[in-house]
C-alpha cells in the first residue's frame, strides 16, 4: 500500500532530508586521497549523534555501518573499511538518518581528487537522469514516467540502469511501497498522487547492467568491474509540483 503524508508529515521528512544531504556535503568536502572510508564513517555517526538523530542504516538488516561507501566498481552497500581513497577514484556515499520517527535518505557520488573525462561524464549523465525523473513526480502521471525516463537518458549516452536494486516509498519506514526501477515505461504503474514521497536513485554503470554481491553479503559491484556511480534525491508529490526534500 503506498502512504500519502499529510503536509505536517513532509515538513517533518524534510527536516530529516536536509539532515541527511548535510552531513553529506560535510562528507564531500573530507573525501580526498589517503582518507579511508572508515574515517568518514566514525565522522558521520559522531556527528549524527550530535545532531540528536539516529542512523537510519545501522543495524538494518544487519548492516554494520551509519554510511555505505561505495568505490568505482561497488555499486552500493560499500561496508566502511580501512581502504584509503587513491587519486582517480570515485566514491558513493548513501546514508539516512531518523528525525521524530521519519526517515531522510539521499546519496551522492564524490571524485577523489582529479578525475578522467569520461568519469566526470558518468556523473553528469547520472545526475541528470535524476533531476529529469524528479520532474516526472507529478500529479497525473504515473511511476512508470519516472521509471522510464532515467532508462531511457542512461542508455542514450551509452550506460547501463542497475535493475537488481530500486528506489522506493519513504516515511515512517526507510523502505515503504512503491518500489521505483530505473527502468520502465511510460503510462504505467500507479498514477502519482499528493503526498506521495519517492526516494529517486539512478544506479548508473558505465558499462554492462549486471552486478554480483560480494562475500561480505552487502557490497554490490558491476560484473564487468567498470565504474558506478549513484545520486538520490528524497521528492514529494505535491500539487505545486515536485518538491526535493534533500536539499539544504
Amino acid at each position: 500500500m503506498i502512504i500519502c503524508k499529510s503536509p505536517a508529515e513532509i515538513e517533518r521528512l524534510r527536516r530529516s532530508g536536509r539532515m541527511v544531504r548535510g552531513l553529506l556535503e560535510e562528507l564531500r568536502e573530507r573525501v580526498q586521497p589517503g582518507v579511508c572510508t572508515l574515517d568518514l564513517e566514525k565522522y558521520v555517526e559522531k556527528r549524527i549523534a550530535q545532531l540528536g538523530a539516529r542512523a537510519a542504516f545501522k543495524g538494518y538488516r544487519g548492516y554494520p555501518c551509519c554510511l555505505c561507501a561505495s568505490v568505482n566498481s561497488e555499486v552500493i552497500h560499500g561496508i566502511p573499511s580501512e581502504r584509503c581513497l587513491k587519486p582517480g577514484d570515485i566514491l558513493s556515499l548513501d546514508m539516512g538518518v531518523v528525525v521524530d520517527g521519519y526517515y531522510g535518505d539521499s546519496a551522492i557520488t564524490v571524485p577523489v581528487g582529479e578525475i578522467s573525462e569520461s568519469t566526470q561524464r558518468l556523473l553528469r549523465v547520472t545526475q541528470e537522469a535524476l533531476q529529469l525523473a524528479i520532474g516526472q513526480a507529478r500529479l497525473g502521471n504515473r511511476l512508470g514516467d519516472v521509471c522510464a525516463t532515467v532508462q531511457q537518458h542512461v542508455e542514450k549516452n551509452g550506460y547501463s540502469v542497475v535493475r537488481e536494486f530500486v528506489g522506493h516509498g519513504i516515511g515512517r519506514e526507510l523502505h515503504e511501497e512503491p518500489q521505483i526501477p530505473n527502468f520502465g515505461q511510460s503510462g504505467h504503474g500507479p498514477v502519482l498522487k499528493p503526498g506521495m514521497v519517492l526516494a529517486i536513485e539512478p544506479m548508473v554503470n558505465a558499462g554492462g547492467p549486471g552486478v554480483r554481491v560480494l562475500a561480505d553479503n552487502w557490497t554490490a559491484v558491476t560484473e564487468d568491474g567498470t565504474l558506478s556511480a549513484h545520486f538520490e534525491h528524497m521528492v514529494a508529490v505535491t500539487r505545486n509540483g515536485p518538491d526535493i526534500l534533500t536539499l539544504q
